[in-house]
């Protein structure tokens, strides 16, 4: 996975671990010049700071975030987030820099004979046809779903990404809103990602992920969510829900919180969020069925939070 949104500019195209970039090439979806790129010492390394926050280079493999007991502790649904996606032999290689800017995995776009948005064309082949593993919150003329599990994870824990030219970027700032069909982030061209930052974990906090998929290894998920709360005298002191799967960006499920926040963590409102999860959704005629997947997810891993 390259760590850079670069795709058919004049300078070319940036890779370095290549896991996504690899089999565009390999495929005709991606030509042109390559740009290899070596990573600096801070660009690989995990750097704690003295508030307890967590600085990641964009080098830094996924093998290694779910290998690291600290991260761990500290960041769970990171951790879990990572250990999720992929297998073994990706995770090895693929960086997180490159998990947050890889492209679409939609089958249109992976088409090299179908010129969709995203490659230039005039529309998105995929809303008048099989769109059976795309959005179920339409929010844009492009109808993929983003594809990265660790923007939905990062996004559960508000992260800051630094580039080359920006500092600070939320995930919302770095991947945009959805509504530009014809691109797959907001970096600039040339515009490389450098280091995500974690804030310091809150007192007590627990973190999960789950991911729905129609394989039981080694498949793209369906819906896939990142959870973290604290829960003291049986109520949500602080809940943050990230899903990925369903929209074009991943999306916080803010209504699902609100119903939550500074509330009791019983049944009854666990249910009414996982109800609220879908606030907002516009499913496509294929894409249904994950509003149900994500009810259940939300519902699964709010009630294993609040146990």
């Amino acid at each position: 996975m390259t760590p850079t949104a670069m795709t058919a500019t004049q300078s070319g195209e940036f890779r370095a671990a290549g896991t996504d970039l690899s089999e565009r090439r390999r495929s005709g979806v991606s030509t042109g010049p390559l740009i290899d790129i070596t990573a600096a010492p801070d660009m690989i390394a995990m750097h704690w700071d003295t508030d307890g926050s967590l600085r990641l280079g964009a080098f830094t493999t996924i093998a290694a975030i779910t290998a690291d007991p600290r991260l761990a502790a500290a960041y769970p649904g990171i951790a879990a987030s990572a250990q999720g996606l992929a297998t073994p032999q990706v995770r090895h290689l693929a960086t997180l820099g490159g998990n947050l800017a890889q492209r679409s995995r939609c089958w249109y776009f992976r088409n090299p004979h179908i010129a969709c948005l995203r490659k230039g064309g005039p529309d998105c082949p995929a809303r008048s046809g099989n769109h059976l593993y795309h959005v179920a919150f339409d929010l844009g003329p492009c109808v993929a779903p983003h594809p990265s599990t660790m923007a939905a994870a990062l996004l559960a824990y508000e992260a800051k990404v630094t580039t080359d030219q920006r500092s600070s970027l939320t995930i919302g700032e770095l991947l945009g809103d959805g509504s530009n069909g014809g691109s797959d982030n907001a970096l600039q061209p040339g515009e490389m990602i450098k280091s995500v930052t974690l804030p310091s974990p809150l007192q007590d906090e627990r973190g999960l992920y789950k991911r729905a998929i129609s394989r039981t290894h080694a498949e793209w998920p369906l819906v896939e969510l990142c959870a973290r709360a604290v829960v003291k005298n049986g109520a949500f002191q602080f809940v943050r829900l990230a899903a990925g799967g369903i929209a074009p960006v991943p999306l916080r499920l803010a209504a699902a919180e609100a119903v939550l926040q500074g509330n009791a963590a019983s049944a009854a409102n666990i249910v009414s969020a996982a109800e609220q999860a879908t606030a907002g959704a516009k499913p496509l005629p294929m894409t249904g069925y994950k509003l149900d997947l994500l009810k259940g997810v939300v519902r699964d891993l709010l009630e294993r939070l609040a146990e």
